[in-house]
């Protein structure tokens, strides 16, 4: 298995510019700010994935010294507050998250208390807290901000989280992380169920001016949560393509076949339930193009649940809305109001109909796929801005 898929999907989360992007260079050797709007702007718009095997040696490496130990796959989720729905999708699909607080700055910075509830609202329980750039201070304030770092994950998700000192510029204590990386169970996952992918990109990826006779299928980009996909199978789409009928948007199940499986550079006939996955489809690449499918859940013809636009949710509200300069204390939920709803790795709106102690009933503005028990984010807007206010599990 370490030869054919990830065993774990990690993600990197943190306020912005505290160094993932530099940091998943270090941990796997390829740069995830591959969209030139990202290039452009210096900051990390969309996931960004990168496998890697590590190896043990004398220390822990990506050199293929020693004994390969993991293949993992690594998740870079921005950390820009005005992209905390694909920060959330990103949440929805891994197993443990390495937390990227910079040194050189003050504790904590907003999105650092958003990310780490936003990890709280997915259940990500498995987490490592990196101290970066702490080559730009002094050892005294460095162990300043580690008390306050301990001081900080108490009562959290991330209370025994391990904090490591690093600076990911000059690649110092990188072989650190791989080794708490190393003590990470691989979760058990259900490979007998049917199986249920959750897409977060997918593409087009055949260059302009291809032939028409050499064109690919499609690509879809996730991870596959339960069960077995095999080339060959004829899978669903869902809430699949939307259009709009009489001032109605209607969604149509799209239904194709798998042409080929891809785990990093691995080609595969079945995959497991394991990391990231690529799946290519005989679907036509304008449909798959610019993300066009994130957000739907694919599974083998005649599988997927029925589309939901309503949802019961059982919720669980934070003290207060962190995330922004000013500590708010959070307001109970009212009707009518609108919250933003991370499903999976899809976003929608929500207004709320009916509300009954931790109970409430919500109107969907965009369809999901309901699959009972998993876990939702939930955001309310604040001046312009949606900020994190709790979780729920559907009902």
């Amino acid at each position: 298995m370490i030869a054919k898929q990830p065993v774990l999907n990690i993600g990197l989360v943190g306020h912005i510019d505290h160094g993932k992007t530099t940091l998943l260079y270090q941990l796997t050797g390829t740069w995830a700010d591959k969209h030139s709007e990202e290039l452009k702007r210096g900051i990390t718009i969309k996931l960004g994935y990168a496998d890697v095997i590590i190896y043990k040696d004398t220390s822990y490496n990506i050199k293929k010294k020693g004994k390969a130990v993991k293949y993992v796959s690594f998740v870079d989720a921005p950390g820009h507050e005005m992209l905390m729905a694909t920060m959330l999708g990103g949440a929805a699909i891994i197993d443990a998250a390495v937390l990227v607080i910079a040194a050189n700055e003050p504790f904590p910075q907003p999105q650092t208390k958003e990310h780490l509830l936003a990890l709280e609202a997915k259940n990500v329980k498995n987490i490592i807290i990196v101290q970066n750039k702490i080559d730009l201070i002094s050892k005294e304030d460095s162990l300043k901000q580690y008390k306050k770092i301990k001081e900080f994950i108490k009562g959290t998700i991330a209370e025994k989280a391990k904090i490591i000192p690093i600076c990911a510029q000059q690649g110092i204590n990188i072989d650190k992380i791989f080794e708490e990386i190393d003590k990470i169970d691989i979760p058990k996952r259900d490979e007998k169920s049917k199986p249920l992918f959750f897409i977060a990109r997918s593409f087009d990826i055949n260059k302009p001016g291809t032939e028409i006779p050499k064109l690919s299928g499609g690509v879809l980009g996730g991870v596959l949560k339960q069960g077995k996909l095999k080339v060959g199978d004829s899978i669903e789409i869902k809430p699949g393509l939307s259009s709009k009928k009489h001032d109605q948007t209607i969604y149509k199940t799209i239904k194709t076949k798998i042409l080929g499986l891809r785990a990093g550079k691995n080609e595969l006939d079945e995959a497991l339930p394991c990391g990231s996955l690529a799946i290519q489809t005989s679907l036509d690449p304008f449909v798959t193009k610019s993300d066009s499918l994130n957000g739907c859940a694919v599974s083998l013809e005649g599988s997927l649940p029925e589309i939901a636009s309503k949802v019961n949710l059982k919720i669980t509200l934070f003290k207060e809305i962190v995330g922004s300069k000013e500590q708010i204390k959070i307001e109970p939920l009212k009707t009518k109001e609108a919250l933003m709803l991370s499903v999976n790795t899809t976003t929608t709106v929500g207004f709320v109909e009916k509300i009954s102690k931790d109970n409430v009933e919500l109107l969907l503005k965009i369809p999901i796929v309901p699959f009972k028990g998993s876990r939702v984010g939930i955001a309310r807007n604040y001046k312009g801005h949606w900020r994190l206010i709790g979780y729920g599990e559907v009902i």
